[in-house]
């Protein structure tokens, strides 16, 4: 075999690299075939930060979550103390602060009313809306007995006249087993 024959089958020893499909003439399919210097398809998440950012979501929402739900409506009322206590119940709250009479952010009347009357009354916005709340929980439930709890979340300062009023409107409305919302007295 002569010199010339030999040289078309031996190739010379060329650097590695990316040689396949290289001899289409079409740029575009030479493009896509070299990767075209766009960005690689296997990116990688970075788990760290990822981490980080969850990790700091659960702490937050840990310190936020109150199981028994300790936080009172109304942040200006200083509530009394009691050393038998229990956890709070699923019940409509009724807020009595120094001026007006609150269910479950909502205002219900005013105190300012009883007092200037200085005698025991209903309250006729908070039975309404007492009772709207009781003929409400009786269609969401329907052959169960209304177990009547509200819890009343009063300031310290308020008189005792207005409790009662209270307290008695919302026996009227439907609600006999009235509970108070207090702090805690020692430590458990």
């Amino acid at each position: 075999m002569s010199e010339k024959a030999l040289s078309r089958f031996v190739q010379p020893i060329a650097v590695p690299g990316r040689r396949l499909l290289h001899h289409i003439p079409l740029a575009f399919v030479r493009k896509k075939v070299a990767g075209g210097g766009g960005r690689s398809v296997n990116s990688e998440i970075p788990l760290i930060p990822f981490i980080d950012f969850l990790l700091c979501i659960v702490l937050f929402l840990l310190a936020s979550f109150s199981a028994s739900g300790e936080l009172p409506i109304d942040k200006t009322i200083k509530l009394p103390n009691a050393e038998n206590v229990i956890d709070m119940t699923d019940a409509p709250m009724c807020a009595i602060t120094g001026t007006q009479i609150l269910v479950d952010g909502s205002p219900a009347g005013s105190t300012r009313v009883i007092e200037e009357a200085n005698r025991l009354q209903r309250v006729e916005e908070l039975f309404n809306i007492l009772k709207n709340k009781r003929e409400l929980w009786k269609q969401l439930n329907p052959g169960k007995d209304f177990p009547g709890v509200i819890v009343l979340q009063v300031d310290r300062k308020v008189q005792a006249l207005v409790v009662k009023s209270v307290f008695q409107t919302a026996a009227f409305a439907g609600y006999p087993n009235v509970s108070f919302m207090v702090g805690r007295l020692g430590k458990q």
